[in-house]
């Protein structure tokens, strides 16, 4: 991660895109605009290790019956009733 920090670094030295002056709505449409792009490729998307730890245990939480999936209907269903 710090590489790419670094990386991102010697970018905003070399290119001035000007982001302090977009508004709040163009920064999000750009924000948007360049996850679209990005998604496209995701074997190119670094991640850092503790992401792979993250999934590692939450594959083996289901596959030793500690928890479950739950239908996306019924999940957005929950969360609403939480909320009212």
């Amino acid at each position: 991660m710090r590489k790419i920090e670094s990386e991102a670094k010697d970018f905003q030295m070399t290119t001035d895109l000007s982001i302090e002056n977009l508004s709040t709505k163009e920064k999000i449409v750009l924000m948007e605009r360049l996850w679209a792009d990005l998604s496209r490729r995701p074997r190119e998307l670094p991640f850092p290790e503790w992401h792979g730890e993250v999934v590692a245990e939450r594959v083996a939480a289901v596959q030793e019956g500690r928890t479950a999936f739950v239908d996306w209907k019924d999940a957005k269903r929950r969360l609403r009733d939480r909320l009212e």
